[in-house]
């Protein structure tokens, strides 16, 4: 397939890239640079240069291709509601080029937009939260727009993806524990955080776009919840630095932008992902990483 990627020099772009190629497709990734054209280059794609938000040049992308993989967004959380509208147009875009025909579109979500009908772990029927609750959820009320209308589009909702060098929004952790000069937690920390290695997501993305089921809904999960008391020993091992737990009302001066999500238990399941497309996710556990990542550093 001819497979336009978003996203394609980003944490998850850049192992994306890899794996698709590999699988024997053909990959177009985006660039707004000079440098990120380059590793593109060097990883056998072809380079598509431009921003995401140019949806003139989206669009005839999109259009000549013979599959999406949407996996692009600005997690700049000061200009969160602004960046997730601008996803919306996006994704409204890439559907728009594809219309009619039964090419794939996969579209990038987080597990921790669903919310439990039962108060266990979420799983892909869960219903997503709205765009006037976390912004972020605009990306999953486009897809439903494009389902509705018979689109061949996915969903593909991310845990904590992490290797060695990154690990999701435990890499602000990390980053606030530097500044702070402590890690804390939240209570007695048992609150969950789900999680994956990058190279189990990105061929989960691959199975999705070679099999997936339109209007499906795919948890990326290998791990249906690490504990926060946890990851934070973790990161005190790896920084050097005393771990302890503070109060709710603590938590704002702490945690700042995060203060609302480091108390709530986000565990999810991927079960149905599993059985739905043959996934085993066979990479490193969240905390073995956390153990072997370089906090020396920046």
């Amino acid at each position: 397939m001819r497979v336009l990627l978003t996203g394609a020099t980003g944490f998850i772009g850049s192992y994306l890239v890899a794996e698709l190629i590999d699988a024997g497709h053909h990959v177009v990734g985006l660039s707004r640079s000079d440098a990120g054209a380059e590793a593109l280059t060097r990883a056998g794609a072809e380079v598509l240069r431009g921003d995401v938000n140019d949806l003139d040049r989206l669009r005839t992308a999109a259009a000549g291709a013979d599959g999406v993989i949407h996996a692009a967004f600005n997690h700049d959380f000061a200009n969160a509601k602004q960046n997730s509208e601008d996803d919306r147009k996006v994704i409204e875009t890439l559907g728009a080029a594809l219309a009619g025909s039964d090419r794939p579109l996969v579209i990038t979500s987080g597990t921790g937009l669903s919310r439990s009908k039962t108060g266990a772990p979420v799983v892909e029927t869960d219903d997503h939260v709205t765009s006037a609750e976390f912004p972020r959820a605009a990306s999953e009320e486009a897809t439903d727009a494009l389902i509705a209308a018979g689109g061949h589009v996915m969903v593909m909702r991310l845990p904590q993806v992490h290797d060695t060098r990154r690990a999701g929004r435990i890499t602000w952790h990390i980053e606030l524990a530097r500044q702070r000069g402590r890690v804390a937690y939240v209570g007695a920390g048992r609150n969950r955080l789900p999680a994956v290695h990058v190279s189990d997501a990105v061929r989960l993305y691959r199975l999705a776009l070679e099999n997936g089921r339109a209007g499906a809904r795919y948890n990326a999960v290998a791990e249906e919840g690490v504990a926060l008391r946890d990851i934070a020993d973790a990161i005190g091992a790896g920084l050097k630095i005393p771990v302890e737990s503070i109060a709710p009302e603590e938590a704002p001066e702490y945690f700042g932008w995060m203060a609302q999500l480091v108390t709530l238990d986000l565990a999810a399941s991927g079960t149905l992902t599993r059985q739905q497309l043959a996934w085993n996710p066979t990479g490193p556990d969240l905390l073995t990483d956390l153990r072997n990542m370089d906090y020396s550093a920046p």
